[in-house]
């Protein structure tokens, strides 16, 4: 299985306006944090886990060709926000594209996106079926999801384990017994936000410190704030078994 990082960063904490800090600034292609999300290739299958604003910019990245499924983790909209850009998977593999989603996230999408679920559809529009989901395990083809219930401050948000993979983005609290579902895991891909302490997301050293708790092979944070700095210098503060992911970084699992 095939993992590629499309996107590393988070709006939170990232000025709105053009900005000259030491991130922005930076030559390092590390430091360049789209908004976060996940590619997942099993096979002939890719799944998408979150469209946030930079979904067609990190699709073109990739030279993305086929799309099987989008798999969201909660309805924010820097991980919703991309939805509409389905349409060019509509448009080449002439299909609708299945959106995998609680209900409380189809709410948001039909909101957000009402004219794709209009009775009376403008010619163009993204094509999408929605399917819904739980706390409880799924396939989609030959791949299976359990479903991770993590809390966003209040929100409920789901992380996902795919085999030896586990991915929790947009979290400050797991249950011990959603704990339960990572025993075992050889890679896991947490959000670490910044330092200083935040309402809804694990900071960096309680990110470490649920790493060195579940103890996987690997390690990996993202959802990462400019706040939290260069990637160079906050990677020399990691376990040697976790590293800074970033944008475009491809790995095996």
């Amino acid at each position: 299985m095939k993992v590629t990082f499309l996107g590393t960063g988070t709006s939170q904490g990232v000025p709105i306006i053009a900005c000259n800090c030491e991130v922005c600034a930076s030559d390092d292609v590390k430091d360049k944090r789209l908004r976060t999300s996940i590619m997942i290739e099993d096979g002939e299958d890719v799944f998408v886990i979150d469209t946030g604003p930079d979904f067609r910019q990190q699709m073109l990245r990739e030279n993305v060709k086929n799309l099987t499924a989008v798999i969201y983790t909660h309805e924010h909209k820097d991980h919703v926000a991309g939805m509409d850009d389905v349409r060019a998977f509509n448009f080449t593999l002439k299909k609708d594209i299945d959106l995998y989603a609680t209900e409380q996230v189809q709410k948001a999408l039909k909101n957000d996106f009402h004219y794709a679920f209009a009775d009376f559809k403008y010619p163009g529009v993204p094509l999408v079926n929605l399917i819904t989901i739980d706390n409880t395990p799924f396939t989609i083809s030959q791949t299976k999801f359990i479903p991770i219930e993590v809390m966003h401050h209040k929100l409920p948000v789901l992380g996902f384990r795919i085999g030896d993979l586990a991915y929790i983005t947009d979290a400050n609290y797991i249950s011990e017994e959603e704990k339960l579902k990572l025993k075992g895991v050889k890679v896991l891909v947490l959000n670490a936000l910044r330092r200083k302490d935040h309402i809804s997301h694990f900071t960096l050293e309680q990110a470490i410190d649920l790493m060195n708790e579940i103890k996987p092979e690997t390690g990996y944070f993202t959802h990462i704030s400019h706040q939290l700095g260069k990637h160079e210098e906050a990677s020399k503060e990691l376990p040697d078994f976790v590293e800074l992911a970033y944008d475009g970084l491809k790995i095996e699992v």
